[in-house]
């Protein structure tokens, strides 16, 4: 499976991106759960409120499916070791 996060926004408005490809990772079927995860979760995901300034944008693309999009603050639990794990960022 192939997961690219781009995170945006935040202070200095610079973005970061990652790329990873979970074939031969140990924990690759750790991260293949939570990209499933994350890609669920919108459909039971409330309407964005107006944000909060200098948040954290996050786009996940997984393999050919459409994207998503999710903001920080207000990340669930997935969102956020997905990020800590393919940025390789903790909070």
């Amino acid at each position: 499976m192939h997961i690219r996060l781009i995170r945006s926004g935040g202070l200095l408005g610079m973005p970061r991106r990652a790329d990873t490809d979970t074939s031969g990772r140990t924990d690759g079927a750790e991260l293949e759960r939570l990209a499933h995860q994350v890609l669920a979760e919108p459909d039971a995901r409330p309407p964005a409120g107006p944000g909060v300034p200098d948040a954290y944008h996050y786009t996940l693309t997984v393999d050919d499916q459409p994207p998503v999009e999710f903001t920080d603050p207000g990340l669930t639990e997935s969102e956020l070791q997905l990020v800590e794990r393919v940025l390789g960022e903790g909070f």
